[in-house]
């Protein structure tokens, strides 16, 4: 059945949380009042929050339109909102939309500037006539493999589409290779990372095809299951050590069926650059998923929050962790998942002085001290949680 998605975000979120302060938090909360209110008058759906970002879907095409005018309508202030809406026919699983439509229309979005809507060619065509329209051409959105035509609503002038500008986004042109015994699963997160515009090089069923496939194709991220052949105990964890030792230009997404902290500490031994931990559950969390292959392709880390939970939870003999306030615990859990200081602000919707706060005194009282590198530091603090 067809539906029409519509995908919000505001533009330059991350300069507006350093410029509002403390007073992001009310405007945040009333830039979502904004968007629901005008979702309730269009009789669609949310599908999904998160931030400062919005996925709605509706039946009609022309309400996602009209939702989309009384959003911007509603802001004209400081919060500048762009959106962007894609017709077709997404797989409902588990209350949310999942395939290649749903990127579509995040790409959309992403290519638009703050106070313009833009429309894919399959949404023009859905709408008929009535709905003033500016075609702006046929454009290569990041990440997907053929370019799509995209109208805009109104005839206001805006830059030119950020896709013009910079045909890189979210793992654009970054090669992986895939390594688990299960073909369904190994399949079904290849099939995820190519819709979210990463090139998957080669597939293994094994640990010797794994380090076959990476001496050939010299991928930017390796993603390998701990547990393969022939043993099914930790063949996948020692390829990937071999990985780091003999590849260092290859970063290393370890994935587990379950919290083995212990492969977590062995896996960060002497250097946590380039370098995850996940939990294959994290896999159906397409957008952080990707995120995390990314931010381990680039460099940084990527360890699963159950884990770092997990280290951060245990007590050693002088309990250090019990002089951390609650919200300081948050702060290092972030910090430990690889997750930088602005990052975290935007996760806990703080301001980046209010992290930079908390990350000196977690420093302090943990008598670590505060390096600069954020890998470094996921690196000591997770060596000082170390039994």
């Amino acid at each position: 059945m067809s539906v029409t998605l519509l995908f919000t975000d505001i533009e330059g979120s991350t300069r507006l949380v350093q410029a509002l302060g403390d007073d992001y938090p009310a405007a945040l909360e009333e830039h979502r009042r904004a968007v629901r209110t005008a979702l309730a008058a269009g009789g669609g759906e949310e599908v999904d929050c998160r931030g400062d970002e919005f996925s709605l879907a509706f039946a009609d095409p022309r309400a996602a339109v009209a939702t989309a005018e009384e959003i911007q309508r509603a802001h004209d202030g400081a919060v500048r909102v762009r959106v962007g809406i894609h017709t077709g026919d997404p797989l409902r699983t588990d209350g949310a939309y999942v395939g290649v439509d749903v990127h579509r229309a995040a790409r959309i979005c992403a290519a638009g500037h703050g106070g313009q809507v833009l429309l894919s060619g399959a949404t023009r065509e859905a709408l008929g006539d009535g709905v003033e329209l500016r075609d702006l051409g046929e454009v290569r959105l990041r990440g997907l493999d053929r370019p799509e035509r995209i109208f805009q609503v109104g005839t206001a002038q805006f830059p030119p589409l950020r896709a013009d500008i910079e045909d890189s986004g979210l793992g654009a042109r970054m090669r992986i290779v895939l390594a688990d015994d299960s073909v369904l699963l190994r399949e079904g997160i290849a099939r995820l990372l190519e819709d979210s515009g990463f090139e998957v090089v080669g597939q293994a069923g094994n640990a010797d095809e794994l380090m076959l496939k990476v001496r050939s194709y010299h991928p930017d991220v390796a993603i390998v299951d701990i547990r393969m052949p022939p043993t099914h105990t930790d063949e996948g964890l020692r390829a990937a050590q071999e990985i780091r030792e003999q590849h260092p230009g290859t970063g290393v997404l370890v994935l587990s069926q379950y919290v083995e902290s212990g492969y977590a500490l062995e896996l960060l031994q002497g250097n946590a650059e380039g370098v995850g931990y996940l939990l294959k559950d994290r896999v159906s969390d397409v957008k952080e998923f990707a995120a995390a292959v990314k931010r381990v392709g680039d460099g940084g880390s990527a360890l699963d929050p159950e884990v770092v939970s997990r280290l951060v939870g245990r007590r050693r003999g002088d309990d250090p962790l019990s002089q951390l306030t609650p919200r300081e615990r948050e702060v290092l859990e972030l910090m430990a998942e690889g997750r930088s200081n602005q990052a975290i602000a935007e996760k806990l919707v703080v301001t980046l002085r209010a992290v930079e706060k908390h990350v000196t005194s977690i420093f302090g009282k943990l008598h670590l001290p505060a390096a600069e590198g954020d890998h470094r530091r996921v690196l000591a603090v997770l060596a000082y949680l170390r039994d």
